[in-house]
C-alpha cells in the first residue's frame, strides 16, 4: 500500500468549518488573508479564532498576499498560524530571511502552473521551503489561486518527480477527479476549497465524498 495522500481544505470560514474538516480527516486547513482575488478571504482576527481552535497535529496554514518578510513575520503573529502559504513568488534572499525569522512555522511556497517554466522555478525553492503548492492562477493578472480550475497534471507530475520536497496539489480538485490527480501526479497532499462547498459554505457531505475517493486513490 502506498502513502497516504493528505488533505487540505481551504478556504475556512468558521470554527464550525475548521471542526467539520478536522473531524473528516483533514491533516491542515486553510485560511485565506487578504487577497487580490478569488474566494475565501477573512479578517486576521478571525484567523487567529480560528486557528486557536484547530488541535495539535492539524496544520493551520495562513495564506498570505504579502512579499515583503518583515510584513508576513507580523502577519503570522497576529494570526498565530503554524504554517504561512506564500501565493506570491518570493525571492530566494527574501524566503530566507523569512524562514530565520519564523522558527518552527512551516513555509509553504506556490508555483502556479501556467506552463513548462513552472518546472524550473519550483525546483529553485529547494532548500529554501518546507513544501511547494502548485496551483492554478495566473500571477501576470494578479489571480492567486481559487479559480477552479485544474492544470497540466503532467507538469506537476514532472515537478513532483524532480523535487525531494513535499509537493501538494491543488486546482480545481472534487471527488470525481482528485482519484485521477492523485494518480497521475503522487503528491504528498491534495488541496481544494470550492470543490466541497455549496452556495459558499463547506458541505459535510461533498467533503466525505472527497475523503472518501482520496482514500480509495
Amino acid at each position: 500500500m502506498g502513502a497516504i495522500t493528505r488533505v487540505k481544505v481551504c478556504c475556512i470560514q468558521s470554527v464550525d468549518e475548521a471542526r467539520l474538516a478536522v473531524a473528516a480527516g483533514a491533516a491542515a486547513i486553510g485560511l485565506v488573508a487578504e487577497m487580490p482575488s478569488g474566494p475565501g478571504p477573512i479578517p486576521e482576527r478571525r484567523i487567529a479564532e480560528i486557528a486557536a481552535s484547530v488541535p495539535p497535529g492539524v496544520a493551520s496554514v495562513l495564506l498570505t498576499s504579502l512579499t515583503e518578510p518583515a510584513a508576513i513575520v507580523d502577519q503570522q503573529r497576529r494570526c498565530r498560524v503554524n504554517a504561512v502559504q506564500l501565493c506570491r513568488l518570493l525571492a530566494a534572499s527574501d524566503l530566507a530571511r523569512l524562514r530565520v525569522a519564523l522558527p518552527g512555522v512551516s513555509v509553504v511556497q506556490v508555483v502556479h502552473v501556467t506552463g513548462p517554466e513552472a518546472i524550473a522555478a519550483a525546483c529553485a525553492l529547494a532548500g529554501n521551503v518546507d513544501a511547494v503548492l502548485l496551483d492554478s492562477g495566473d500571477p501576470r493578472r494578479d489571480v492567486l489561486g481559487g479559480t477552479g480550475r485544474t492544470h497540466d497534471w503532467a507538469l506537476s507530475r514532472q515537478i513532483r518527480d524532480q523535487l525531494s520536497l513535499p509537493v501538494f496539489l491543488a486546482g480545481g480538485l472534487d471527488a470525481g477527479n482528485v482519484g485521477s490527480a492523485i494518480a497521475r501526479v503522487r503528491p504528498f497532499a491534495v488541496d481544494l476549497c470550492s470543490g466541497v462547498r455549496v452556495d459558499g459554505l463547506l458541505d459535510e457531505d461533498r467533503l466525505a465524498a472527497f475523503m472518501a475517493a482520496v482514500r480509495a486513490a
